[in-house]
């Protein structure tokens, strides 16, 4: 009884020095590069200062396509108001991701909005995942005017309804309607986001 009890207690101690698992948000979005259809470098941080829905996504998958044309709807309806769609490819098992793949794709669902591609460990490192976790695609990250991840899909406790164009748009007006993150002057009398 006693080794039972004190094997429970240095399982339940070895348990809490574990490190905690990064959740899907809210966190700091890390930088990502990508490359457009024409193999023109583009980052994230580019498109700071607008509400992001990013997508990462497999070319061939249907389910990926059927969220790239909802995001294609959203940023046709909410780009006025600071919404930046945006998909980047990367390569699924006997399936590349490139310039060509991705052009097919663009033009096959007339996708109006930035799709570029990148590679597995860019991908991994973004959305912070583990040797051991299971990744789902198409994977949404919503990211706010500041730079930070507020919801994610796919991931472990990820959100599914961020593939549902509904609830979509209500998480989308929610965050168009937060105060954009205010620009300070410095010294030199440039204006420097906060």
């Amino acid at each position: 009884m006693q080794k039972s009890m004190s094997a429970i207690v240095i399982f339940i101690l070895a348990a809490c020095s574990l490190p905690a698992m990064a959740g899907p948000g809210p966190r700091k979005a890390p930088e990502l590069s990508f490359y457009d259809r024409s193999g023109k470098a583009l980052s994230l941080s580019s498109f700071k200062g607008k509400v992001i829905v990013l997508e990462f996504l497999f070319v061939r998958s249907m389910h990926c396509a059927r969220v790239a044309q909802t995001l294609n709807k959203l940023s046709n309806d909410l780009s006025s108001r600071g919404v930046q769609s945006l998909g980047v490819a990367f390569s699924a098992p006997q399936s590349e991701a490139d310039a060509v793949t991705v052009e097919n794709f663009i033009q096959s669902l007339r996708l109006a909005y930035p799709v570029g591609y990148t590679n597995k460990e860019d991908v991994d490192k973004f959305l912070e995942r583990g040797k051991y976790d299971v990744l789902s695609i198409p994977q949404v990250v919503i990211i706010d005017r500041a730079g930070v991840i507020r919801a994610q899909s796919g991931a472990r406790p990820g959100d599914p309804k961020l593939e549902d164009e509904n609830s979509l748009r209500a998480l989308l007006d929610v965050l168009l309607k937060e105060t954009p993150p205010q620009e300070k002057l410095v010294s030199s009398g440039k204006a420097v986001p906060q």
